[in-house]
């Protein structure tokens, strides 16, 4: 009689030997596979492409590859490049399924040109909602920042001067603010902005009711409800379908003054547009953690803009972020294990 094989998941990006143990320990009916020499350092938690230095050299990139290829699970994309997934699938015709570190994982999926026959074949989940606490947090301190003019404050304290008469700063209790995507990180923000008394409203491609929302638009019906929204909060996933879809004539239709923040994808705010309703006064203040290229390039507006703040793409960084997304993995595991619904499965049309 042939033994029966145990299914084997391969740790393909950097993890410590705590959380490798953890999940071994969590799962004793897989085989869990982790070749660190492989790995890139990582440089902080949660730094799952590792040190950009890190080379292979053939030998090692050979030996990586051959044990990505005996994979019936991958945990993370491996070197998050759709490149080297792709040649994986196409390689390993036992891959089953692969989780993605990141929260839009879908994004990754596609890059690797999979043929839509093998997509069919194996399952793609996402570290969606992991982040959602830490995203909320940047949101919640963009549209403050926005709304109490930190560019003001921050330039009278530089200068020592004490402004008579004093000016008014706007209080979230009198705003409206859109959260622009209702999934996990959407309906967290929605309800942290409703519990400081904001008026909250969102929008999503099904218009269905959320809990603690004010009202819920349909994007199809969108524009027609701008002209009484005080604050922008993005978390859109970045799709063909969003691309761009906060253009000027979105922020033009919002109220004088708005507050934009972006916490999904560069891709769905249209850089130009923002700098050209900024510089005319349109927008008030935006705050971006996420750009359409990253790094930013040096030479963008976005740097030196008085009314804008960058942050480097690391709001949704913790150092709690890779325990939360092993938790999540081994979640999905026994859920893939016992043929059950597992969490934040990838929708292979629009990849998010």
């Amino acid at each position: 009689m042939q033994k029966e094989t145990r299914p084997r998941i391969v740790i393909a990006t950097p993890l410590n030997e705590e959380l490798t143990s953890r999940i071994s320990t969590e799962l004793p009916e897989c085989e869990i596979v982790s070749a660190p020499d492989l790995q890139p350092p990582a440089r902080y938690p949660g730094d799952w492409p590792g040190d950009p230095n890190f080379t292979r050299t053939a030998e090692q990139q050979q030996r990586y590859e051959e044990l990505l290829a005996t994979a019936d699970a991958l945990f993370a994309v491996p070197d998050e490049s759709g490149t080297l997934l792709g040649k994986i699938v196409e390689k390993n015709d036992k891959l089953r399924w692969v989780h993605t570190t990141a929260a839009g994982g879908g994004a990754q999926i596609k890059r690797a040109n999979i043929s839509p026959e093998r997509l069919e074949t194996f399952t793609a989940t996402t570290s969606a909602g992991v982040h959602g606490q830490t995203l909320t947090e940047y949101a919640l301190f963009g549209v403050l920042a926005g709304a109490k003019d930190l560019p003001r404050i921050q330039e009278d304290q530089r200068n020592s001067h004490w402004p008579e008469p004093r000016w008014t700063m706007r209080a979230l209790a009198d705003m409206t603010v859109l959260v622009l995507g209702l999934g996990g990180i959407g309906s967290r923000t929605a309800a942290v902005f409703s519990a400081v008394g904001a008026r909250v409203w969102g929008a999503s491609r099904s218009g269905r009711p959320v809990d603690g929302l004010d009202r819920v638009i349909p994007m199809d019906e969108l524009h027609g409800a701008l002209g009484e929204v005080d604050a922008l909060v993005v978390t859109l996933p970045g799709t063909s379908a969003t691309r761009h879809l906060v253009d000027t004539e979105f922020l033009d239709a919002l109220k004088d003054d708005a507050v934009v923040v972006n916490v999904g994808r560069g891709s769905v705010i249209d850089e130009a547009a923002l700098v050209e309703v900024l510089d005319r006064g349109k927008i008030s203040f935006a705050a971006l953690d996420v750009t359409e290229r990253e790094p930013l390039a040096p030479e963008s507006p976005l740097w030196r803009h008085e009314k804008v703040m960058i942050t480097p793409h690391n709001a949704a960084l913790s150092n709690k972020e890779p325990e939360r997304v092993v938790d999540l993995f081994i979640e999905n595991a026994k859920a893939w294990l016992a043929g059950e619904e597992m969490k934040n499965v990838v929708d292979k049309v629009h990849f998010y």
